[in-house]
């Protein structure tokens, strides 16, 4: 597999390279041999060729957007990011089921978040939702699936649906804002971060049980199972799931995405790992169907040149793979004067790179119910909806992604 993606690669690299240097292009079908399906999927359901996505038997490049408020906003919120996404032309919407509590009388298994905070959406202020909390009647994990919990899943699943939107949903947040991964280990009086959680019996018990809540679950508004809905694109199972050692993490992610995968069989798995430390290691676990990377320069102490030379690297290790690569969060700060150059660069080094599946932009931010742009002080990576450079650099992202697309399928 990987000697002839290399090869179709190379044939297609110089087709695109051509095809995007000029408005209009005649292609000669038959120059490129026909990939073979490597996931096959029902109609509607997002599938892998090779490097690429594809539905409906079409190549899909991604354009898409992060946003991490969608679970616990106001259903208006939740409307507006998903209309400016739109908007941009966005194919992919990125989120993570949250939050998670401790017990709800706040006593038994405390919160080790401020859940009660007041303030908007964006800065975490979750409104009384919650998805996952301790029962100390049971001594075990429960799982809320009222108004102000799972229901309001189902509203963005419903909504993004209406919009032909995909999803991509990580199961979990690893990180604390609003409980995640450090929340579950601290009902069972862990300080362990990195470790306790992904090897713990009882943890992986109860990863495991919502895991396949969500997966059986039907839709309260479309009355549709999730794993039998096409608006999901991919599970991922974590937002950087940070376990340490590696190889405690790789066992982890081969656990888990083979369990998703037994439950359901409809969608695509992903670990969604930053992967920058360990360079795509998931990518060859079978379960696994394509890779997740996440690019911050202020974070990876580089220029956004050498970001832009990973996003090559990146691509030919998922062309060696024969799976997609996805840059699924990325970001610099306006206060850089250079910030529309490294974006535009980035972008498009995506775009004509033969192997790079996509891109999905950290974080699409928009009206919140208080008539206001979430404040963006502290990394300076928020996009909206405005009209400004970065908005105008994101839209014309997405429309060469489109493009290049229809570019692959007619050279097939």
């Amino acid at each position: 597999m990987g000697g002839g993606t290399s090869d179709r690669g190379r044939r297609l690299f110089l087709f695109l390279a051509g095809a995007l240097l000029v408005s209009s292009l005649t292609v000669s079908g038959g120059c490129f041999p026909a990939l073979s399906m490597d996931v096959q999927t029902k109609p509607g359901f997002v599938g892998r060729e090779g490097t690429h996505f594809v539905l409906d038997g079409k190549p899909l490049f991604v354009a898409g957007v992060n946003n991490h408020y969608l679970p616990f906003a106001s259903p208006e919120e939740v409307r507006r990011v998903l209309d400016d996404a739109v908007q941009m032309g966005a194919t992919v919407v990125r989120t993570f089921i949250q939050p998670v509590i401790g017990s709800l009388d706040g006593v038994s298994k405390p919160t080790i978040w401020d859940r009660r905070k007041r303030g908007q959406s964006s800065d975490l202020s979750v409104h009384g939702n919650y998805i996952l909390y301790w029962d100390p009647a049971k001594n075990a994990m429960a799982i809320n699936e009222g108004p102000n919990g799972m229901q309001r899943l189902d509203f963005l699943v419903a909504e993004a649906g209406k919009r032909k939107l995909k999803l991509i949903i990580a199961m979990l947040d690893f990180w604390d804002y609003t409980g995640g991964a450090q929340q579950m280990r601290a009902w069972y009086g862990s300080r362990d971060k990195n470790t306790f959680f992904f090897e713990d019996e009882r943890t992986k018990a109860d990863f495991k049980r919502l895991i396949g809540t969500v997966l059986l679950r039907t839709n309260s508004l479309t009355g549709v199972s999730y794993r039998e809905d096409p608006t999901i694109f991919a599970w991922e199972l974590m937002n950087e799931p940070n376990a340490k050692p590696d190889s405690l993490l790789h066992h982890w992610v081969e656990e888990m995405s083979a369990y998703v995968k037994s439950i359901d069989p409809n969608h695509l798995v992903a670990s969604g790992h930053a992967n920058v430390e360990n360079g795509l290691a998931d990518i060859d676990i079978p379960s696994i169907d394509f890779a997740t990377w996440h690019g911050y320069p202020i974070y990876l102490e580089k220029t956004y040149s050498e970001m832009n030379a990973m996003i090559k690297e990146y691509c030919d290790v998922g062309a060696k793979a024969g799976k997609p690569v996805l840059l699924e969060e990325f970001g610099y700060a306006r206060l850089n004067p250079d910030h529309i150059v490294a974006y535009r660069q980035w972008l498009e080094t995506i775009n004509r790179h033969p192997d790079c599946s996509g891109w999905l932009v950290w974080r699409l931010v928009s009206l919140q119910d208080d008539g206001r742009y979430p404040e963006d002080g502290y990394d300076q990576f928020d996009v909206h909806n405005d009209g400004g450079p970065l908005w105008n650099t994101l839209r014309e992202g997405a429309q060469q992604m489109l493009k290049k697309g229809e570019l692959f399928e007619a050279a097939q």
